[in-house]
C-alpha cells in the first residue's frame, strides 16, 4: 500500500490490551485492503526500557515515555489508548483537542463525569473531521455482527427478555496480588466495569435500544490481598461480582451477570435474545457459531439451528480464511481497526463512539448506584 495516504499511529500502553491492540495495527493492512496505511509509529510507556523491548517485539518504530511527547509528534495523526482507566479521560481530552483521532479502551472512563467530559469533547472534534472511537471489540464478532443483522430485519421479532452473563475466575485464588485492576482509582470499579461493561454494550447494541433502570447487588469477596511488589497486604476497593435486572425502553427485561469469581470459566460471555418471532444465542467459547431458533418454522421439526458463522458473506469474513475455517478472540481488534481507519478515511463518526461508551457509563453508575441502596431501582440517565 505504497501509494495510500499514511496513518501514523501512536499507542499508550504495552501490557495485555496494548499487546492485543499492537497485533490488530500489524494485522489489519494485510488482511484488508484499507484505504490507509496505518503507519507504527510509536509506543508509550513509563519504563523506558520495557517500552522500548515491547516496541521492538511488537513491530513500533519507536517509543516514548510520556503520552504528552507522543501527541505533540506530527508524525502521529491517532492515539489509541490501552492504558488504565485513571489516564483515559486526561489523555483522550488532550489527544481530541490536539487535533488526533482517537481510539480508546472500554469502559470508557472510571466516573460518569469524565466519560461525560469526554464525550463532550469527542462531539467537538468530530465537527472538525477528528475521530473517536471506544474499543468494545466484542461488537466485531463476526457472529454478533450477524446477530445484529437478523435483529435488524425482524428476525427475532419484537425483543422481550435478555440474558447476559460475563463470567472469569482468575481472582478465586486469594492469594492472587493486588494488581491495578483491584484498586479503585486505578480501575473505577471492579467485574462490573472490567467485564460488565462489554454486555451492556452489546445488549445496547444488538437491541437497538437503551437499558432505562436497573435494580442490583456487588459483592467483593476477598477483602485483601498481597502487594504485588513487597511484603504486605492492601486493601481491595472494587467489586469482584456484579448482578443485576434492567428494563430496556420497548420494555423488555433483562438479567446481567458479571464476575471474576466463577470457578472453571476462563472468559465466558454469553448472551441470549428472545423476541416474539424467535431467538439469538451467542457464547464466547464457541466465538464463530450463533444459534437462531425461528417460530416460522414447522412445529414438528422447530429447533435452535446452529449457523457456523465463516461464510464469505457474512460479517468481515470475505477478506479471511474459506468458509469453516475458524476466527479467534484477537479477529474481533483486527475488525475493530478496519472499521476505524475506514471511518476516518470516508470521514464518518466510527462505533461505538463516546457517545455510546457514555451511554454504558451511564448505565455502570447507575448499578453501583443501586447496589449502595439495598437494590432499589434506579433510573439510568439519558446520554447527556
Amino acid at each position: 500500500m505504497p501509494d495510500k495516504p499514511a496513518l501514523g499511529v501512536g499507542l499508550v500502553g504495552y501490557a495485555f490490551m496494548g499487546a492485543a491492540h499492537s497485533h490488530a495495527w500489524r494485522t489489519a493492512p494485510r488482511v484488508f485492503d484499507l484505504p490507509l496505511r496505518p503507519a507504527m509509529v510509536a509506543l508509550c510507556g513509563r519504563s523506558a526500557a520495557a517500552v522500548e523491548e515491547a516496541a521492538a517485539r511488537y513491530g513500533w518504530t519507536g517509543a516514548e515515555t510520556d503520552w504528552r511527547e507522543l501527541i505533540k509528534r506530527d508524525d502521529i495523526q491517532l492515539v489509541d489508548i490501552c492504558t488504565p482507566g485513571d489516564l483515559h479521560a486526561e489523555i483522550a481530552i488532550a489527544a481530541l483537542e490536539a487535533g488526533k483521532h482517537v481510539l480508546c479502551e472500554k469502559p470508557l472512563a472510571n466516573t460518569l463525569t469524565e466519560a461525560s467530559a469526554m464525550a463532550e469533547v469527542a462531539a467537538r472534534a468530530a465537527a472538525h473531521g477528528v475521530r473517536a472511537m471506544t474499543g468494545f471489540n466484542y461488537r466485531r464478532v463476526p457472529a454478533i455482527a450477524f446477530a445484529r443483522k437478523l435483529v435488524t430485519d425482524g428476525r427475532v421479532g419484537q425483543i422481550r427478555h435478555v440474558r447476559a452473563t460475563y463470567l472469569q475466575d482468575w481472582l478465586v485464588d486469594p492469594s492472587f496480588p493486588l494488581t491495578w485492576r483491584l484498586r479503585r482509582e486505578r480501575a473505577g470499579s471492579g467485574a462490573l466495569g472490567d467485564l460488565g461493561a462489554h454486555i451492556v454494550d452489546l445488549v445496547h447494541y444488538l437491541t437497538g435500544d437503551r437499558i432505562t433502570g436497573v435494580s442490583a447487588a456487588m459483592a467483593t469477596f476477598t477483602d485483601e490481598r498481597p502487594l504485588p511488589d513487597g511484603p504486605g497486604a492492601g486493601p481491595v476497593t472494587v467489586d469482584d461480582a456484579a448482578l443485576f435486572l434492567a428494563r430496556l425502553g420497548n420494555g423488555a427485561l433483562a438479567s446481567f451477570e458479571a464476575t471474576r469469581f466463577a470457578t472453571g470459566r476462563k472468559n465466558q460471555l454469553r448472551i441470549e435474545l428472545n423476541g416474539d418471532r424467535g431467538s439469538l444465542v451467542f457464547d464466547l467459547e464457541r466465538p464463530n457459531e450463533l444459534w437462531f431458533f425461528s417460530r416460522d418454522d414447522d412445529p414438528a421439526t422447530a429447533g435452535f439451528r446452529r449457523i457456523l458463522v465463516t461464510e464469505p458473506d457474512h460479517p468481515y469474513l470475505s477478506a479471511w480464511w474459506p468458509p469453516g475455517h475458524v476466527l479467534g478472540w484477537d479477529a474481533t481488534f483486527v475488525h475493530e481497526v478496519r472499521d476505524l481507519v475506514c471511518a476516518i478515511a470516508d470521514g464518518t463518526d466510527p462505533a461505538p463512539s463516546f457517545q455510546d461508551g457514555l451511554g454504558v457509563q451511564c448505565v455502570l453508575s447507575s448499578v453501583e448506584k443501586s447496589a449502595a441502596q439495598d437494590g432499589s431501582w434506579v433510573a439510568v440517565p439519558e446520554r447527556s
